[in-house]
């Protein structure tokens, strides 16, 4: 049975915020070497103020993953300052949800990305985890034992 989103309308609105630390920045995730916030932290906070739009109109059955993510970084924010993004849902295409995000720090619009999450339901998505972490164990208990090592 297909999973079709519930309670969900263009139009909701969320937002996630934090004060830029140094684990935010550039030369703490290896995308840069200034200390200023990352674009994927950026990106993750930008994931957040979605999630946020939506969770109080999911059941506990159902949930999001994001799937795709435009995001135009275009303001350094040192470390200490605020931001705070905004997300809108835009449109929703079956179980696709778009977002529209826009992330500004104190001093000014920073960043805007479209944002697509796709609606899944829980219980499938925990069996795929299960599968592919299974796979994962038989692969290196078979790499073990074709070494002839005993860890």
């Amino acid at each position: 049975m297909a999973v079709q989103p519930t309670a969900l309308i263009p139009g909701l609105t969320g937002t996630a915020a934090i004060i830029v630390a140094e684990q935010h920045t550039a030369r703490q995730l290896g995308s840069g070497r200034m200390p200023v916030l990352a674009t994927p932290a950026l990106a993750a906070l930008m994931e957040a103020a979605a999630q946020q739009a939506i969770d109080a109109h999911l059941p506990p059955e159902q949930q999001t993953i994001g799937t795709r993510i435009d995001l135009r970084h275009h303001g350094a924010t040192p470390v200490g300052m605020h931001v705070r993004t905004t997300a809108e849902l835009t449109a929703i295409d079956g179980r696709n949800l778009t977002f529209h995000i826009i992330a500004h720090d104190a001093d000014e619009q920073i960043g805007e990305a479209q944002h697509v999450r796709v609606v899944t339901g829980t219980l499938a998505f925990e069996r795929l985890l299960r599968r592919k972490t299974a796979a994962m164990a038989n692969a290196a208990d078979s790499g073990r034992a074709n070494s002839g090592t005993n860890e």
